[in-house]
């Protein structure tokens, strides 16, 4: 694509708050943070917020895309856009050394998408090209065992989408938008500053190449709406709490034929009632009687998916202790995980007189052998 005039002046690194040599995850991770703050569903009526979240969303279009990406690189390295460049006002400063006097044109072709310097050749630059679609924020909270499993469910959003009177082009129905008297469809103006010329959108179609007489009453000539939509989400299995789901192609529609943004959903996962998680291992607490702790004892212990497996604990077994029963933990793409067993003692609170009776035995035969003989008093 050809360079944006906007390039020249615009910072788009420090729009989101990233150093020039961040890498592609650290540019997404920095845009999704800026669009969760400033996303204008969670900022109703707040003008500057607005305006901040389109222009971190301009950032990202460029910067989250490698291509666009290193074409902007090219542009900032060789230059501001400033009265003092060649051409007068309105032109650009580089550096000589990265273009001579025969491959100068060339390098403007490149980058505005000409094929020489000052127009000749005729220009081939377009108007404002497609545009990507905007990315759209949702939330949703899941059961435990289905994010375990995976599921499949339904969003409920309220979001920019394709205006469902004119399918988006912006125009009455039974109309059509016509040819921009301006720039003849071009969607841009040329501008010439002696030695090189620039071209800009068009200030009459907004670049689009058309302009609509007859606006759709719904919309009123943008070509979309904002409206209740319900999308088909799969819920992959091993989804955990905090992770942002991203579903290709359900954001908001994009402009000029352009391609629609993405939907990210962020994942709340509710919690169990008996069994916690760490990563894919699975936890859960097990009581066991003082007989089976001293004695040892095959003990049930219930799954995730609802059959027991039973486990075995040594003689001595002490309280508090973990076990591990390999490959009953979560399933996911990085693989599966374990169930990791907590032993809790139960002392009972009562007892019978054959019990009591027992226990004093042991008592007895255990006399000398207090686990508290030896502990001093703190200074």
């Amino acid at each position: 694509m050809a360079a944006q005039r906007e390039w020249f002046e615009k910072d788009y690194y420090k729009e989101l708050g990233v150093a020039e040599t961040a890498t592609a995850k650290e540019i997404t991770k920095a845009y999704r943070k800026l669009a969760r703050e400033l996303h204008p569903d969670k900022n109703p009526g707040n003008a500057a917020a607005e305006e901040r979240f389109k222009a971190v969303s301009a950032a990202y279009d460029v910067l989250g895309d490698e291509t666009k990406r290193a074409e902007y690189d090219e542009v900032r390295r060789m230059g501001p856009m400033g009265p003092g460049g060649p051409g007068g006002p309105g032109g650009f400063t580089f550096n000589m050394d990265d273009a001579n006097a025969s491959g100068l044109g060339d390098l403007l072709g490149q980058m505005f998408g000409r094929r020489g310097a000052g127009g000749r050749g005729g220009a081939t630059a377009s108007g404002v090209g497609p545009r990507r679609g905007a990315d759209v924020q949702a939330e949703l909270t899941v059961d435990f065992v289905d994010a375990a499993r995976g599921m499949t469910t339904t969003l409920h959003l309220t979001s920019d989408a394709q205006c469902s009177t004119c399918q988006g082009s912006g125009a009455r129905p039974g109309t059509t938008p016509k040819l921009c008297p301006q720039c003849g469809g071009r969607g841009v103006i040329d501008d010439n500053q002696g030695l090189f010329s620039f071209s800009s959108p068009c200030r009459r179609c907004g670049g689009g190449g058309t302009v609509i007489e007859d606006p759709c009453p719904t919309c009123r000539g943008s070509g979309v709406e904002k409206r209740p939509r319900e999308v088909q989400a799969r819920i992959p299995a091993g989804v955990s709490d905090g992770q942002t789901i991203r579903l290709k192609g359900r954001g908001a529609p994009g402009r000029n034929g352009g391609p629609a943004g993405d939907l990210l959903v962020l994942i709340h996962v509710a919690p169990h009632p008996r069994f916690g998680r760490v990563g894919n291992d699975l936890t859960v607490r097990v009581p066991v009687s003082y007989p089976e702790a001293v004695l040892g004892a095959d003990i049930a212990v219930p799954t995730l998916e609802g059959p027991n497996v039973t486990l075995r604990i040594k003689p001595g077994t002490q309280p508090g202790s973990r076990h591990r029963v390999r490959g009953k933990g979560i399933e996911s793409r990085k693989g599966t995980g374990d169930l990791i067993v907590t032993v809790d003692v139960v002392v009972p609170t009562s007892l019978t007189d054959a019990e009591r009776t027992a226990v004093e035995q042991l008592a007895a035969a255990s006399a000398g052998e207090s686990v508290a003989a030896g502990t001093e008093a703190a200074p």
